[in-house]
């Protein structure tokens, strides 16, 4: 069984969390893995402002940033793990849809999966990993039926 808790601390009622709920439980099922818990929270550009500064010593803001709980190797057994945080600034998602030119539901589902492929382990420090995790996050939010022009 597995446990996504959603935290709106954005200070606005948000319309998309059962859609976000649900795309996370299907990429879930999609890495074939269960026994998870992690939670999702959204925030402003100044929250996620002062952890990028304190955890990152990046001072400004950002649309994503994990907490990943266990970092290393992927994660990819049935045993229950818990994995970590994962921080979304809502401010920032509402720009970069405009910026990018698609749906701010799609930004929010694709700074979603993100965050959680950050959660399994996977990162874009290289070009080899960045094409593995963004080709993999393409073929997660396709497959919910969260396609680049929505």
């Amino acid at each position: 069984m597995n446990k996504v808790e959603l935290f709106n601390n954005y200070g606005e009622e948000l319309s998309f969390e059962d859609t976000i709920k649900d795309l996370i439980n299907y990429a879930i099922k999609y890495m074939k893995l269960e026994k998870l818990e992690f939670n999702i929270i959204f925030v402003d550009n100044e929250y996620i402002h002062k952890l990028n500064k304190e955890y990152r010593k990046i001072d400004r803001p950002t649309d994503v940033i994990t907490f990943a709980l266990e970092d290393g190797e992927k994660v990819d057994t049935g045993e229950y793990r818990m994995l970590g945080d994962i921080y979304i600034s809502i401010d920032k998602a509402k720009e970069q849809s405009k910026e990018y030119g698609h749906s701010f539901l799609r930004e929010v589902s694709f700074l979603s999966i993100h965050g959680f492929l950050h959660l399994l382990g996977y990162d874009h420090m290289n070009e080899e990993d960045e094409k593995e995790m963004f080709g993999l996050q393409e073929e997660i939010l396709d497959g919910y039926g969260i396609k680049r022009e929505n």
